[in-house]
C-alpha cells in the first residue's frame, strides 16, 4: 500500500553497488560469467546505475581481478538499456585501464579520517587528494562522469566519532577537484538520523548542494533505512544500496553490510517514490545470486518474498 509522506522527493535514483562493493568482500572469487549475468539481471530489473567493477591492482582486490574480462561483457546493457556502469579507479593507471575499455563513469575513493586513509591508500588525506587530482582532471577532460566516495563520514573504528567539520573539509576538497557527485559513506554503520541531517546541513552551508550528494549507509545497527529517510527529508535523491545486502565492513564487529536494495525499494514503494525498479525481478535476482554464493541473502525483503525451498513431506509411522 502506498502512503506518501510530505516533503519527500518524487523519484530516487538508486546507485547499485552490489557487483562491486558487495562482491569484493566475498571470500571466494565469483566467476566472471556469473558477475556478468548478475549485472544483466540487475539492469533488467530496472536499475539505471550499476557500479560494475574496480580497476584496482589485483593484488589488493583479487575478487575483482577480472575487470578487463568483465567490462566488455556489459556493453549491450549500456547501449540497449541506457544504463550507467561506473567503475572504481584508485589512480591514473586505473583510470587508463578503465578508459581503454570505454568506461564513461568513474569513482575515486577517499577518506575523512587519517587512519583509514593510511590503511586503505597508504597515504594521508591530503596525499590522497593529490593522487586523485590528475585522475579527476583527466576524466573531466574526456567528459567522463566522476563520483567521489568519502568513507568514515560518521565514525571510524580507530578514531571513534568523526567531527562534522572534518568530514565537511574533506568533502569540500574532494568536490573542489571537480567531482560531479559526492557519496557520503557510513562505513561502519554508526550513523543516526540526527547526525545525517547535521552533516548534510553543514555541507550545504559550505557550498556543496544537496542534488550533488548521495548517501551510502551500512546497516550494522539497523539504522540504514532510518538514516536514508532522514536524507530524503533533506532532499537527497541518490541512495547507494547493494542487491541482497551484499558486502560488509571488516572493521566492525557484527557489521551486517550495505543497505539491501530490496529493503530500500520496499520502503520507497510504500512512500510512493518512483525508482523504476521492479521489486519482484530484483528479489529473484538476489535469490539467484545467493544460491551461487551458497548462503541465504541477509536482505529481510528477499527472505520475506522468496518462498522457502520445497521439501518432501515425512510420513508418520
Amino acid at each position: 500500500m502506498k502512503v506518501p509522506a510530505p516533503g519527500l522527493p518524487a523519484r530516487v535514483r538508486i546507485h547499485e553497488v552490489g557487483a562491486r562493493d558487495g562482491l569484493q568482500n566475498e571470500k571466494e572469487t565469483v566467476p566472471t560469467e556469473v558477475k556478468a549475468e548478475f549485472i544483466h539481471r540487475l539492469a533488467a530489473a530496472g536499475l539505471s546505475t550499476i557500479e560494475a567493477t574496480s580497476f584496482v591492482h589485483p593484488k589488493w582486490v583479487p575478487q575483482l581481478a577480472d575487470a578487463e574480462a568483465l567490462f566488455p561483457l556489459l556493453g549491450d546493457i549500456a547501449e540497449a538499456r541506457e544504463v550507467s556502469l561506473p567503475v572504481l579507479v584508485p589512480n591514473e593507471r586505473g583510470l587508463e585501464r578503465a578508459l581503454a575499455l570505454g568506461a564513461r563513469s568513474i569513482a575515486v575513493f577517499g577518506s575523512a579520517t587519517e587512519t583509514f586513509a593510511a590503511r586503505n591508500l597508504n597515504r594521508t588525506v591530503d596525499e590522497s587528494l593529490a593522487m586523485f587530482e590528475p585522475v579527476v582532471a583527466r576524466a573531466k577532460a574526456d567528459q567522463v562522469h566522476v563520483r567521489g566516495y568519502l568513507s568514515m563520514c560518521f565514525g571510524d573504528p580507530w578514531e571513534g566519532a568523526v567531527p562534522v567539520a572534518r568530514v565537511v573539509k574533506a568533502a569540500k576538497a574532494l568536490m573542489d577537484l571537480g567531482c560531479d557527485e559526492l557519496s557520503l559513506g557510513d562505513t561502519i554503520g554508526v550513523a543516526t538520523p540526527g547526525h545525517v541531517t547535521e552533516l548534510l546541513t553543514a555541507l550545504n552551508a559550505t557550498g556543496v548542494p544537496t542534488p550533488s550528494i548521495g548517501v551510502h549507509f551500512h546497516d550494522t545497527y539497523g539504522q540504514a533505512l532510518s538514516n536514508t529517510l532522514a536524507a530524503l527529508q533533506h532532499g537527497v535523491t541518490t541512495v547507494d544500496a547493494s542487491a541482497g545486502g551484499l558486502g560488509g565492513c571488516p572493521y566492525a564487529k557484527s557489521a551486517t553490510g550495505n543497505l539491501a536494495t530490496e529493503d530500500l525499494v520496499w520502503m520507497l514503494n510504500g512512500l510512493g517514490i518512483e525508482t523504476g525498479v521492479d521489486l519482484a525481478s530484483l528479489t529473484a535476482t538476489s535469490a539467484w545470486l545467493a544460491e551461487h554464493l551458497g548462503r541465504p541473502s541477509p536482505s529481510r525483503t528477499v527472505r520475506a518474498l522468496t518462498p522457502p525451498p520445497s521439501s518432501s513431506p515425512t510420513r508418520s509411522e
